[in-house]
């Protein structure tokens, strides 16, 4: 079935005005104002995040909905696909963002505006044990994104990962995926949207 209801979920640090974001959000006003589109603002605790993308979500039609994450979105991506049967696109996906993510207990700025600070509380990192989906199978298809010159995430552990998806490997590429407009058609035809 076709996608009527797409969910997007950035990355740790950035926020719906990320380059991505804003370029599926920009394909979806102009090419399919039908498609439902949601890009939240995800606060700093994992369990909080996740509360707020179940109540956004609640309404949706399960076999009408997607979810496309970047970096740490890709892994709550995963924990979404898995609650609701449906696809998911994982763009640099988090592996291990309790691991990770342990040194950057403390105040930290958004990517997006400096001048907006938050604090990753130590308890996040068990929030985000809790919602780790390693090891469970796919809540529905899936296609990996991942660059080799990601300077963030290790591209080996991140196939490892997901054995099980469509995967688009890139020789080169960034964390960001600045390239990304060259892989929007390749998201798009895998939700059905193209």
């Amino acid at each position: 079935m076709a996608t009527t209801h797409l969910l997007y979920l950035h990355g740790f640090r950035s926020s719906p005005q990320s380059a991505k974001a804003r370029m599926v959000a920009a394909h979806m006003a102009a090419h399919c104002p039908q498609v439902h589109f949601w890009a939240p603002q995800l606060p700093p605790s994992p369990r909080a995040a996740m509360a707020l993308v179940a109540e956004g979500i609640a309404g949706w039609p399960r076999d009408g909905m997607a979810v496309v994450g970047s970096s740490l979105g890709g892994f709550y991506a995963s924990w979404v696909a898995r609650q609701t049967g449906c696809p998911s696109v994982l763009l640099n996906p988090a592996v291990d963002p309790a691991r990770d993510l342990a040194r950057h207990i403390g105040e930290q700025t958004a990517w997006h505006n400096p001048e907006e600070r938050f604090f990753f509380q130590p308890e996040y990192v068990d929030e985000l044990r809790a919602l780790d989906q390693r090891g469970l199978p796919p809540g529905g298809p899936e296609l990996a994104i991942i660059a080799k010159g990601d300077e963030v995430l290790d591209w080996r552990e991140m196939v490892a990962r997901y054995p099980q998806a469509r995967l688009r490997l890139l020789e080169g590429g960034d964390h960001g995926l600045s390239d990304f407009a060259d892989h929007l058609p390749t998201v798009l035809r895998f939700l059905d949207l193209a």
